[in-house]
């Protein structure tokens, strides 16, 4: 059966990246279209016409958007080798509940604790309360899907890889070893395993150093 695999992506997205990752965990062909979030596309705009972002999979010319609800679907359809999500009912339920932890709570505050000027001391010690709660969640694993990759791993990857290139850029320190030992271990797994699937590391630290320069320069 032939199929059509296109991803409507950009580079430095950790919710586009999400998306490649399944694809290859499950050894899927894709072609990928970058967009530009400043013109997007025509394709974009009728693929996602509520919320009109990346990252949109369309298989087979059949558009589905936002990245947790492509990445269970990428599971569902694509069964061979690879599970994102566990088969055992609570254990997706337990899976599910920590990536929307993730989404909900964490990622919004961890932008403000490296971005924020207002507060920014208080939005770190909150982005560490919140990370200290998904530390726990590692139970002693190499990953939150146990001994391999899952679906709050992926969701993770945020975290896991951007966050600490951010660090470097801005001088932030919330994801450190000595703050969030098991936390920072699982970071470097990640990227061990993923690092092929993740944008190199160079360009994103040079495209948030950019981003960061011109704030600092505006605000000034």
């Amino acid at each position: 059966m032939g199929e059509e695999v296109k991803l409507l992506r950009v580079w430095g997205s950790p919710f586009s990246s999400r998306v490649e990752i399944a694809l290859r965990l499950k050894g899927v062909q894709y072609e990928f279209f970058e967009e530009d979030l400043q013109n997007k596309s025509a394709l974009l705009l009728k693929s996602n016409p509520v919320h009109k972002k990346i990252p949109v999979l369309l298989h087979n010319d059949k558009p589905i958007a936002e990245s947790q609800v492509v990445l269970e679907y990428i599971d569902e359809t694509w069964k061979q080798g690879f599970a994102i999500l566990p088969e055992d009912p609570y254990e997706r339920a337990h899976a599910r509940f920590w990536a929307r932890f993730i989404d909900e709570k964490c990622l919004s505050v961890i932008w403000k604790a490296c971005w924020g000027s207002e507060e920014h001391e208080k939005a770190v010690e909150e982005a560490c309360e919140l990370l200290k709660l998904l530390e726990h969640e590692l139970k002693g694993n190499k990953f939150f899907g146990g001994e391999k990759v899952g679906l709050v791993d992926i969701v993770g990857n945020f975290i896991a890889y951007w966050l600490r290139a951010i660090q470097e850029v801005v001088g932030v320190e919330i994801l450190t070893k000595e703050k969030l030992p098991k936390l920072y271990d699982w970071s470097d797994e990640f990227v061990n395993v993923l690092q092929e699937s993740l944008p190199p590391r160079d360009k994103l630290v040079a495209y948030f150093r950019g981003r960061f320069e011109s704030t600092t320069t505006t605000s000034n």
